[in-house]
Formats: structure tokens, C-alpha cells, sequence
């Protein structure tokens, strides 16, 4: 079985060497909620997209989906 999404993003976030403050500034999100999604919560579907982006992650299934 794979890795879920969610679970990809918060290992990058962890690997990716940028500050969590960094993203958040970046994404446009305080920092609380970054913090609530490290630790079991979510995230919009838009700002995981986004979030993904910046940490060069391909959302493949996510894509397929879109294009329905």
C-alpha cells in the first residue's frame, strides 16, 4: 500500500530544510494551522496542492481527478 498524500507532505515539510514559517508565509496560512496538519490534522485540498507544490511533490491522483 502507499504512502498517503498527507503523510508525503508533513515527511517533506520535515526533509525539505525550509522554516515552517518560511511555508507558511509562502502559502499564505499561519503557522497554527501548519502545526494543527504536522500533527494529525488537515488542510484545504488547495493548500495541500500548494503545499505540494512547493516542495516539488507531484500530486498524480489528484490531477486525474481534475481532469474528470
Amino acid at each position: 500500500m502507499s504512502e498517503k498524500l498527507t503523510d508525503q507532505i508533513r515527511r517533506a515539510v520535515d526533509q525539505s530544510g525550509q522554516s515552517r514559517y518560511q511555508l507558511c508565509k509562502a502559502l499564505g496560512i499561519y503557522q497554527s494551522s501548519m502545526s494543527r496538519f504536522m500533527h494529525g490534522g488537515g488542510l484545504s485540498s488547495e493548500t495541500l496542492d500548494k503545499l505540494a507544490a512547493l516542495l516539488g511533490l507531484e500530486v498524480k491522483a489528484r490531477k486525474k481527478l481534475k481532469g474528470r
